[in-house]
């Protein structure tokens, strides 16, 4: 006879709601999921463990008493509108836990080589003026405009910085599914970026499922946290006034860096109707129309109200490209599988694995599959000698 067992309905709906799942999908793979949560019948042990599974929860959370309360570990400057963000999706959740095993390796590798102390971490302050240290970082990245001219799209234009933030020391990693599972995906309205302050392993954590325009905001913006030395999980909110000092700092920090204000106050259009060019614009400079229009009300082109009335209806065509977006295929495994996990750590692990420093087992755990052989054709691909 199955073993069947008690669970408070409390911890179901915990589950279920951090998990993000649709109630729909959860009924049609547990119908009897109604009846748990009302105790009318009780689930067997091996119906709760699939539940577990499929919420991604750990069977033993399920037995508590009470749901646990899920914190991130990092810090958290998310809001919504100017209220944090409470209640962290599992994927995000997950998505921190990884980054910081990689980079505690990274930091260990690091030390073992005798590498230096990154010299630009925590270098800039909230004292530091906004041209002056975004006059920094587009240096440090070679983005200059006068370097753009040479870039022909926003996706060369990501490319270029994440391999330009990489040659400096910075572990970069874009994916919109936690670790290879095609299956989770990342929610860019739950949280666009983190990161993971530390002088020998800085990391950048972009989400790979918002629009590649918006993935190079992002990308600066938690470049900005490296600069400044503080680690958190940031949303990158351009839809509202900021109040935190950190993400105020770092969002002015990157606007400047892709849309200096010496150059977008020279755009020309008609008086409160900038919508017919934000294209143009977005594409000189390879931001995302979101960021031009915050750079026209921040350098006075445009009023807070015309602002708020063009933001929303532009903020849903962006989602809409977005969400298209995430419907193609995730292309060649050896090509994205790198861009995960950063292309500097994935050299650096398969090396020291190939040197008998790394157990196999360990490798490929942190980078997210199980066979053997896939961490030796990555080898291979990626030009590890």
């Amino acid at each position: 006879m199955a073993v069947r067992v008690e669970v408070e309905p409390a911890l179901l709906e915990w589950a279920a709601e951090r998990s993000r799942l649709e109630r729909g999908v959860l009924v049609s793979r547990f119908p009897k999921l109604p009846e748990w949560e009302q105790r009318e019948t009780l689930p067997t042990l091996k119906q709760l463990e699939n539940y577990a599974h499929a919420t991604h929860t750990p069977l033993g959370f399920l037995l508590l008493d009470a749901p646990p309360v899920d914190v991130v570990p990092i810090e958290d400057f998310r809001t919504m509108g100017d209220r944090r963000v409470s209640a962290p999706s599992v994927n995000l959740l997950d998505s921190v836990y990884a980054c910081q095993q990689r980079q505690d390796w990274y930091r260990d590798f690091a030390r073992t080589n005798g590498e230096d102390p990154l010299p630009f971490v925590g270098s800039l302050g909230l004292n530091v003026g906004i041209n002056e240290a975004a006059g920094a970082i587009a240096e440090a990245l070679s983005f200059t405009l006068a370097d753009r001219r040479q870039i022909g799209s926003w996706t060369a234009a990501l490319d270029h910085l994440r391999d330009r933030a990489e040659a400096l020391g910075v572990l970069v990693m874009i994916s919109g599914v936690v670790g290879s599972d095609g299956h989770r995906k990342l929610d860019p309205t739950e949280f666009r970026g983190f990161a993971l302050a530390d002088d020998l392993a800085p990391v950048v954590f972009v989400n790979g499922s918002d629009t590649k325009a918006a993935q190079i905001f992002t990308l600066v913006h938690e470049l900005a946290h490296i600069w400044l030395g503080r680690t958190g999980v940031s949303d990158a909110d351009l839809g509202s006034q900021v109040s935190d000092p950190v993400e105020r700092w770092c969002n002015q920090v990157a606007a400047e860096v892709l849309v200096p204000s010496t150059e977008i106050r020279d755009e020309t259009f008609e008086p409160n109707n900038p919508v017919p060019h934000l294209d143009r614009i977005a594409k000189r400079f390879k931001v995302s129309t979101l960021v031009v229009l915050r750079r026209l009300f921040e350098v006075g082109k445009i009023d807070w109200v015309t602002y708020r009335r063009i933001y929303g209806v532009e903020l849903a065509r962006v989602v809409g490209l977005a969400a298209a977006g995430r419907k193609s295929s995730g292309g060649d495994f050896y090509n994205t599988n790198p861009v995960r996990v950063s292309k500097r750590f994935a050299r650096a692990l398969i090396a020291s694995t190939w040197e008998g420093h790394t157990l196999y087992r360990d490798a490929t755990r942190l980078l997210g599959f199980k066979k053997l052989s896939t961490l030796d054709t990555l080898g291979e691909k990626l030009g590890v000698a």
